[in-house]
């Protein structure tokens, strides 16, 4: 079975952003080799999406993976409609489970 792979709004402004951060910092072709590097990735959870580990803690469902020792991908994955959802991408130490924690009214 092959999962669709989709990626939240904010997952396309983060990897623009880390990207801006590595060229300035490295080199744009290092920042594209790493950033498309990463789309691959997640990509490649369509084929075994249950990988990472469970966060239960953080929100119901989320589970969290890390690409290269530096960035964690977090995601959900919905069995029923065969579906991986990228819901971040977090580089160099950020916060995730702030930023993934729902928002209470």
């Amino acid at each position: 079975m092959t999962y669709t792979v989709v990626f939240s709004p904010r997952v396309r402004d983060q990897i623009i952003a880390l990207n801006a951060y590595i060229a300035e910092t490295a080199s744009p072709r290092i920042a594209d080799r790493y950033t498309d590097a990463i789309a691959s990735f997640c990509f490649s959870l369509a084929t075994f999406p249950e990988r990472g580990t469970r966060r239960d803690d953080i929100r119901p469902g989320v589970r969290v993976t890390n690409y290269r020792k530096r960035s964690v991908i977090a995601f959900t994955v919905d069995t029923q409609a065969e579906q991986v959802t990228i819901l971040g991408v977090f580089y160099g130490g950020q916060d995730y489970e702030a930023a993934l924690e729902p928002v209470v009214a």
